[in-house]
């Protein structure tokens, strides 16, 4: 699983709402949706696409916890967490350097100069495929 990351900024930059720092212009945005469109595609053609999703903004989630034994529910975003699970791909493919290979180029999605500085990162980790054995 290729895991990318975001922040409730990057959401509000790329939807045209400037925040912390300027917003995406609509070219800037085009271009980094056909960046990733064709990403997947290649997937696709390739045979080692299995399952890609975008995510919400950390607004609209929620985070449920235990507080002495009673789940709290809090609305996001949540101020002690700057970056997200903005989406996710899953690839099948030969080997752990293979996906890495395949997550690298993501380096390249267009992004505007100013965004430039913010680190970018990704996270691979294979699929754990354990499965308990059904009682019976």
């Amino acid at each position: 699983m290729i895991m990318l990351y975001g922040s409730q900024q990057d959401y509000d930059a790329l939807a045209g709402r400037p925040g912390d720092g300027p917003a995406w212009s609509a070219e800037e945005a085009a271009a980094m949706h056909a960046f990733m469109g064709e990403w997947n595609e290649e997937l696709v053609k390739s045979g080692e696409f299995v399952d890609a999703q975008g995510l919400t903004a950390p607004v609209h989630a929620r985070r449920i916890r235990l507080r002495e034994g009673v789940p709290v529910v809090t609305d996001g975003p949540y101020a002690e967490t700057e970056e997200v699970l903005a989406g996710y791909t899953i690839v099948e493919c030969d080997s752990f350097d293979r996906a890495t290979q395949i997550a690298a180029r993501l380096a390249n999605t267009p992004h505007p100069e100013s965004a430039a500085a913010r680190d970018w990162y990704v996270d691979i980790r294979p699929i754990d495929e354990w499965q308990a054995e059904p009682e019976l």
